[in-house]
């Protein structure tokens, strides 16, 4: 999920390779739990918690990869601790600056173009994804009309008296 910020965050986000480096087995072995010793349940319940991980990290993934510089940080993720004791990420975002580009419409514009790629990275978007895609569009409709708007000023400024051509065909 992107979560949109528009100023920069006051600590650093988990990087991805960090969150992954919390579910090692190393780290686990002390709760004393293994998969010989869980239950069919606990052991269908381990799968779902893996799958749902990887769901989410790749999710996430996508979103830090089209987000590039725009980016606060890494994914953050939300745990839950497994029969098995090892935690497993069941949701997360990617804070990115939404900002518009102060007095540049074409970099806003730009900018936001890649909010919205980066919003709309994941095979399924989230809907705090798509109200950031839809927000981003917003955000390129208004630079479009700063741009027209300074396009406008510029033509006038080169000619302000400037007015319809008249042809005199009377002889």
């Amino acid at each position: 999920m992107i979560n949109a910020a528009s100023t920069t965050l006051s600590q650093p986000l988990m990087r991805h390779d960090q969150a992954a480096r919390l579910d090692t087995p190393a780290e686990n072995k002390t709760n004393g739990k293994n998969s010989q010793t869980l239950s069919d349940d606990a052991l269908k319940k381990v799968q779902q918690l893996k799958q749902r991980d990887q769901e989410v990290r790749s999710h996430e993934q996508a979103h830090l990869s089209a987000a590039g510089g725009l980016a606060q940080g890494g994914p953050h993720f939300s745990f839950v601790t497994g029969p098995d004791g090892r935690r497993y990420a069941i949701g997360g975002d990617v804070s990115v600056n939404v900002a518009p580009v102060s007095g540049d419409p074409l970099a806003t514009l730009q900018k936001a173009e890649q909010i919205k790629r980066a919003a709309l990275a994941p095979a399924k978007p989230s809907t705090q994804d798509q109200r950031v895609a839809a927000q981003a569009t917003t955000m390129q409709m208004k630079a479009q009309m700063e741009l027209l708007k300074q396009n406008q000023e510029l033509k006038n400024k080169k000619d302000p008296h400037q007015s319809t051509p008249k042809i005199d065909i009377s002889t």
